[in-house]
């Protein structure tokens, strides 16, 4: 269910069916990544409403007729990626609203023999195809005039009839997905004056004779021509050279992700003509398997005079030929970022004279390591107003660079510096520094706008003096935790300051002062928009009102503290507590008995070596050790008690030494009385004698009443031993002397059973 809500996002929840009561009121259902195998009539039926519809990455194989019939008003419809073996008509016929159409990565083989799209008058995008599409046919796409964006996917499409795409009167953005050269020459004879961005991907340049099929391309009116995932040879590329350069409105070109099986050395001579019109050169993630063999090319320097804006990206460009550089004398945008450019190759790279009308420079991820050498490099261009070189390792600056006299922009974020100095140029008006080391800020830049100290060790704001003109200032994820008066008094003419992220005290006067007293349009101070207190405040854009803030949040640290000493207080005291109550031994004991418990139930005989082991308090030691052990040990036969005292192992923990003499002994002899009961080692005696002996349900205790007990004195957890003198017999020691030879006579019954 989606509960009514306007967006119901069902992605990847294992549905295998449309769900059930999908309403008027979903704007947008997304059921993709599921494992729906069929769409039927009543599914969407309610949904009148639906705006887009998603359902790529599911197991569809088939649709009933009428499944769209009541989604009038849907936009955007995604079948990509699912069991399609054809598509019908019918499904399509009642979409009059639909915009966006992907059906890619299905199973058919061809679009049938009509057009299934007729009836979209307002289709802006479609995306087509799969691997084993085939076949296209005259009629297909007949309806559609305008189209923003049209993709086909066919790595086996072989069948291509003549005009299947032109009726289709313009393409804004044409991608082409194939691998076949003769089929891609026969599409572009349709769309030679429809499309002004064709865009290429997967064709493999590498055969000169299926390049030449190409040359008809050079008669196309397209604008810019994109490659990607392609390949292409020493042989093959300065034909394709020659063809885009006689494209008459060609503007930019651009290579992403390709393939160049090769090291510059062109066999075949580039024409000498050049293209009047190509002005901008897109090249990312070239892929040369020996690049540090490639040449300077030399061959395609007199092509090049005319390009305004160039971008190599990920292509492990170490250096720019000089020669080339001062070909480039229309270029004012140079991105260079993410290659392997160092110091010395940029100083040969930017010599004398090479892009005399350079504006822009982009040298980020590079292999930069000298800031001197590298202001000492770009300083003779004149037209150069933004530098970055961010992402290089500079490190430790000198106090005297040169750099170009008209640089206004300087970003050197994420490039290790601790400290900045008189290095950086004065004439700056956007200056980034973020993400380094600094713990201060000191400059002298009169013209400087925009300041950008991110990610730092900041604990105070710059002074405002060295910096008049600062409109725009970012200090988050700093170490700040407060602004004084003066410091934003010294700022009134700023709009923009962003010191989130940082470790500010907060308090509603705080914030109350931040408005009244700064005046700054714009104040991010990391908080919730909420945290406002007496009056409206700009904060992340938004103005809001008045609210209290809560004890955690103005004082979250004294909180944290707190709850940290009363954490320690409690654990402080259960340690007092367990002191007091022999916690620790406790949880030994109970180790021991668990050990115990794994132990056989009874001993072997030839284990038992005493007749009776003796539990008694040591108050009754005169009674026991006087009295009784002389009575039995000296009767005929004489009886072998263990006594703690004599037979105890020395060194041995008294747990192991309690349990083992029990495990030894035929019986267990408790002479018991109040001075018993009130002693604590008899206590743990009696756990481990009530854990070995009672819990094994048999007759090896022997109890011996000394004196009358109440049986409210035995401990209450000791309930075995309540119901053991409840239930069985004990005998009672007598004060007169004629009862007492029966007494002895019975215990030597009760020992010899």
């Amino acid at each position: 269910s989606c509960g009514g809500h306007q967006l119901c996002n069902c992605s990847a929840v294992g549905l295998d069916f449309v769900p059930s009561g999908l309403t008027g009121k979903i704007i947008r259902l997304d059921l993709s990544h599921n494992r729906i195998q069929h769409i039927r009539s009543q599914d969407l039926r309610h949904a009148v409403n639906l705006r887009a519809l998603l359902l790529q990455d599911n197991e569809i194989g088939s649709i009933d007729e009428d499944s769209f019939s009541s989604l009038g008003k849907l936009e955007l419809l995604d079948l990509s990626n699912n069991s399609l073996a054809h598509l019908s008509p019918s499904w399509f016929g009642h979409l009059l609203s639909l915009q966006h159409l992907h059906l890619q990565g299905n199973f058919y083989r061809d679009l049938g023999e009509g057009s299934l799209f007729s009836g979209l008058q307002n289709l802006s995008s479609l995306h087509l195809g799969n691997s084993w599409f085939s076949t296209l046919r005259q009629g297909n796409f007949e309806g559609l005039e305008h189209l923003e964006e049209l993709w086909i996917v066919g790595g086996k499409l072989s069948e291509y009839e003549p005009g299947s795409l032109k009726s289709v009167k313009r393409i804004n953005h044409l991608i082409i997905d194939i691998s076949h050269a003769a089929v891609f020459s026969a599409i572009v004879r349709d769309i030679l004056h429809s499309v002004p961005w064709l865009d290429v991907r997967g064709m493999s340049f590498c055969v000169p004779d299926e390049v030449r099929l190409l040359r008809v391309l050079s008669s196309s009116s397209a604008k810019k021509v994109s490659f990607r995932w392609s390949s292409f040879t020493d042989a093959t590329l300065p034909e394709i050279v020659g063809v885009l350069g006689d494209m008459l409105n060609l503007v930019e070109v651009e290579l992403i992700a390709c393939r160049l099986l090769g090291t510059g050395q062109w066999r075949m001579r580039i024409p000498a003509k050049q293209s009047q019109t190509v002005r901008v050169l897109t090249i990312k993630k070239l892929y040369i398997e020996k690049f540090y063999l490639f040449t300077d090319l030399q061959a395609v320097q007199h092509l090049l005079s005319l390009l305004t804006k160039v971008t190599i990206q990920y292509t492990k460009v170490f250096l720019v030929p000089c020669r080339l550089s001062q070909n480039l004398q229309s270029l004012e945008y140079l991105d260079l970022r993410a290659n392997l450019l160092g110091d010395q190759a940029l100083e040969h790279s930017a010599c004398q004279g090479a892009w005399p009308s350079l504006q822009t420079l982009h040298l980020s991820q590079n292999s930069l390591s000298d800031l001197e050498m590298t202001g000492k490099s770009l300083s003779h261009l004149r037209n150069l107003t933004l530098l970055d070189i961010s992402q290089n390792n500079f490190g430790e600056i000198p106090d005297v660079c040169e750099w170009p006299k008209n640089l206004k922009h300087l970003n050197l974020s994420s490039t290790q510096i601790p400290r900045v100095t008189t290095c950086i140029p004065p004439t700056l008006e956007v200056l980034d520094v973020s993400a380094n080391n600094l713990r201060e800020f000191r400059l002298q830049l009169p013209s400087l706008k925009e300041l950008f100290l991110a990610q730092n060790q900041l604990k105070t704001l710059p002074g405002a003096a060295p910096i008049p003109s600062l409109v725009v200032m970012s200090v988050r994820r700093n170490k700040l935790n407060s602004f004084s008066k003066e410091e934003f008094e010294s700022f009134r003419k700023m709009e923009l300051l962003d010191a989130s992220d940082n470790n500010f005290i907060c308090s509603c006067e705080f914030l109350s002062f931040i408005h009244h007293q700064a005046g700054i349009e714009q104040v991010l101070v990391g908080w919730p928009d909420k945290y406002i207190c007496d009056s409206p405040l700009v904060v992340r854009g938004a103005q809001v009102g008045a609210v209290h803030l809560s004890l955690m949040e103005c004082h979250r640290s004294l909180v944290v503290s707190l709850i940290c000493v009363l954490v320690f207080l409690v654990i402080l005291a259960l340690v007092a507590v367990g002191h007091k109550y022999h916690a620790v031994w406790y949880l030994r004991m109970t180790w021991a008995w668990l050990q115990a418990k794994r132990k056989p139930k009874r001993a072997l005989p030839k284990d038992v070596c005493y007749d009776a082991f003796v539990s008694y308090s040591e108050n009754d030691s005169d009674w026991v050790e006087n009295t009784m052990v002389r009575e039995l040990e000296q009767a005929c036969p004489p009886f072998r008690l263990c006594l703690h005292k004599r037979d105890f192992v020395p060194g041995k923990w008294i747990v192991d030494n309690i349990i083992d003499c029990i495990e030894k002994s035929h019986k267990t002899l408790f002479v018991l009385s109040e001075h018993f009961v009130q002693s604590e080692w008899c206590k743990y005696e009696l756990d481990f004698s009530h854990f070995r002996l009672f819990d094994e349900n048999n007759d090896a205790a022997v109890l011996v009443l000394l004196e009358p007990i109440q049986s409210k004195a035995i401990p209450k957890r000791f309930c075995k031993l309540r119901k053991v003198m409840n239930t069985k017999t004990y005998l009672e020691w007598p004060l007169e002397e004629e009862k007492q030879p029966m007494f002895w006579f019975n215990l030597k019954i009760a020992l010899r059973s």
